[in-house]
């Protein structure tokens, strides 16, 4: 068994109140939550996300969609890959399918 260690940081009040909301609705507490952010970045040897200035727009989108209520704020990025999936369920946008890997690897390599 590894021997733990107390860490101590400074963070915003309201922000430490936020995430403890958050990490308590998903089941966890903050420091296993925090203890899976240090797992991941070390796992994969960078941050688990990738770092942008993209703010999350809450309430900018007034279309209804399919899948958006999977999720609770999508970022711009996943709002458009929701948009195109709900375009090709709807057939606003005409797409291929496939029955199996093989007939796909075979079209591509047409």
């Amino acid at each position: 068994m590894m021997a733990n260690i107390n860490m101590s940081f400074r963070v915003d009040r309201d922000l430490k109140k936020q995430a403890d909301t958050l990490f308590k609705e998903l089941g966890l507490n903050t420091s296993v939550a925090l203890n899976m952010f240090l797992k991941q970045s070390v796992r994969e040897q960078a941050l688990p996300f990738v770092p942008t200035k993209e703010v999350n727009e809450e309430n900018t989108e007034t279309e209804e969609c399919i899948l958006c209520k999977k999720y609770n704020k999508p970022n711009r990025r996943l709002k458009k890959a929701i948009k195109e999936a709900n375009d090709i369920i709807s057939g606003k946008v005409e797409s291929k399918g496939y029955h199996n890997v093989d007939e796909f690897i075979e079209d591509m390599l047409k």
